[in-house]
């Protein structure tokens, strides 16, 4: 093999178009532009989401509410689910943080609450990020303890 004999591959033969050498090309006279308009002159730079100086869609919305930078975000736990799992097998009597995500009951590196929906008539001691009134007090009624994770 010679260079004389190499040949480019099929795909890099494909020609570029010639714009605005007359009607015959079909990409003549507006080569392409269209007719007037600022898109059609050179140097025109538009950002998609510009308007033509309309008010941009992005502010015509209206926006609604307050978000709260530090509002902190807790995974729902209620105390029924605490008792059908405990029954199950899957939980001890002493339920922490760690053993909920080993089980795959709530999601790492996320906080958990208890809530007091359901009833539970074992004694058991548990660690969460936080705990509602009702959920406590049940827990409490029942023998056990609720720790709360910093």
């Amino acid at each position: 093999m010679k260079l004389h004999n190499l040949k480019a591959p099929a795909e890099n033969k494909k020609t570029r178009k010639r714009v605005g050498r007359g009607q015959g090309s079909g990409i003549g006279e507006q080569s392409g532009r269209g007719h007037n308009g600022q898109k059609s002159r050179s140097g025109s730079k538009v950002k998609a989401w510009f308007e033509g100086g309309q008010m941009p869609l992005q502010r015509r919305i209206p926006k609604f509410g307050f978000k709260n930078r530090f509002r902190v975000e807790y995974q729902a736990f209620n105390v029924q689910k605490l008792s059908d799992f405990i029954e199950a097998g899957r939980l001890t009597e002493t339920v922490t943080y760690q053993g909920m995500v080993e089980n795959g009951l709530v999601y790492k590196n996320q906080k958990v609450k208890l809530l007091g929906t359901g009833e539970i008539d074992k004694k058991v001691s548990v660690e969460v990020h936080a705990c509602s009134a009702q959920a406590k007090e049940k827990i409490e009624a029942a023998g056990g303890s609720v720790t709360i994770i910093e």
